[in-house]
């Protein structure tokens, strides 16, 4: 008699041959690659363009208003969003929890919830973090008591903004009064939906998306694997809109209007010294985004990428090439900047702020 759906699924075999799936894919779309196997191309390249420009950290010159020599690398989240001060309610509330005891620490978060007015979740995160790493969404006291336990550093509590999120990356070159939009990521929660038969781990691996991100989703639910979720109710994988976690990337350059243009441009000139990277903004949704009316989460700077690239409809070769575009526009900026009289990093200081960078 033939097996089920159900029984095929819950066979070792199938499970080895799903995860092998995962692999094949993580090793064949480029999306999934490691940033050693992405980057030697636009590294080489902007060797180049050290030498062509004289300058081989022209790059630091880029946002002469930021720290981390214009957001190179252990930029701090807090004085960057310090920086974005005068954009007002555009940028999502945001407080600093100092490092100290959790009795202080978890007054400062309540404080600032009850001067939001707001309740759970907020976002938990912490001043100098990479690609979503340390992010908490909290959804109750025992989550911020985590959060602020496990991550002893400095932090942000930041309130949470539901609905759409989107990566907007922006350009303004020192002699134009206006700048421009140079890519737009529409950043896509991956979920699977309950069939009451499956468990979870049956149906993460079956999803033909989150298979590729499998071993990741699997770690993360390690404690719910074995639950059926009712006919029709969705399991959210991925919260955060962070690639390395979970989120699916597309290419949403056909959303860019006047308005979100006109939006990110009024905010970026509020920053002063400000002149290139990306902005991550949450919307209610697509509509409500398209008409500029969005609050942004964080800015990141020249380091950060266009990641409408990971867009599994693109291949390696446009996502190098628009990386090394960005670059070259970057390396201009720098020079323009230099011309003004800022003064880029030595090489020394560069490397020993990369140094003393201590990833969370």
């Amino acid at each position: 008699m033939p097996l089920s759906v159900r029984e095929r699924t819950l066979s070792p075999g199938w499970r080895r041959r799903r995860l092998w799936v995962s692999r094949w894919r993580r090793l064949t779309r480029w999306e999934y690659w490691p940033l050693w196997a992405i980057y030697p191309p636009v590294v080489a390249y902007v060797l180049w363009l050290g030498l062509r420009h004289r300058g081989f950290t022209l790059f630091t010159a880029v946002n002469p208003g930021m720290p981390a020599a214009g957001g190179v690398v252990g930029r701090s989240k807090i004085e960057i969003l310090r920086g974005l001060a005068g954009a007002g309610d555009r940028v999502a509330a945001w407080a600093e929890v100092e490092p100290g005891p959790f009795p202080v620490r978890n007054a400062r978060v309540r404080k600032f919830m009850a001067e939001r007015g707001s309740g759970y979740p907020v976002v938990i995160k912490p001043d100098c973090g990479e690609r979503g790493a340390g992010v908490v969404i909290a959804r109750n006291a025992q989550d911020v008591e985590t959060a602020l336990r496990d991550r002893p550093g400095s932090l942000i509590v930041q309130s949470y903004v539901p609905g759409v999120e989107y990566g907007v990356f922006y350009i303004r070159r020192p002699d134009e009064e206006r700048g421009h939009i140079f890519a737009v990521t529409d950043k896509r929660q991956v979920a699977v939906v309950g069939d009451g038969v499956r468990s979870l781990e049956e149906l993460i691996l079956f999803d033909e998306r989150a298979v590729g991100m499998a071993r990741y989703f699997l770690r993360q639910f390690a404690g719910r694997l074995a639950e059926i979720p009712p006919v029709g109710s969705t399991v959210v994988l991925g919260e955060l809109g962070t690639h390395c976690r979970g989120a699916l990337f597309l290419d949403g350059d056909d959303l860019v209007t006047r308005e979100i243009t006109e939006a990110i441009d009024e905010i970026s000139r509020t920053y002063d010294g400000f002149h290139f990277g990306r902005y991550d903004v949450r919307a209610r949704n697509e509509a409500v985004f398209r008409t500029g009316k969005f609050q942004v989460i964080e800015l990141n700077g020249v380091t950060s990428e266009a990641t409408n690239i990971y867009d599994p409809r693109h291949s390696v070769w446009h996502g190098w090439r628009i990386l090394c575009r960005q670059w070259e526009i970057a390396f201009e900026i720098g020079a323009a900047n230099r011309a003004r009289g800022v003064r880029p990093l030595s090489l020394r200081a560069l490397l020993n702020l990369v140094r003393h960078h201590r990833p969370v």
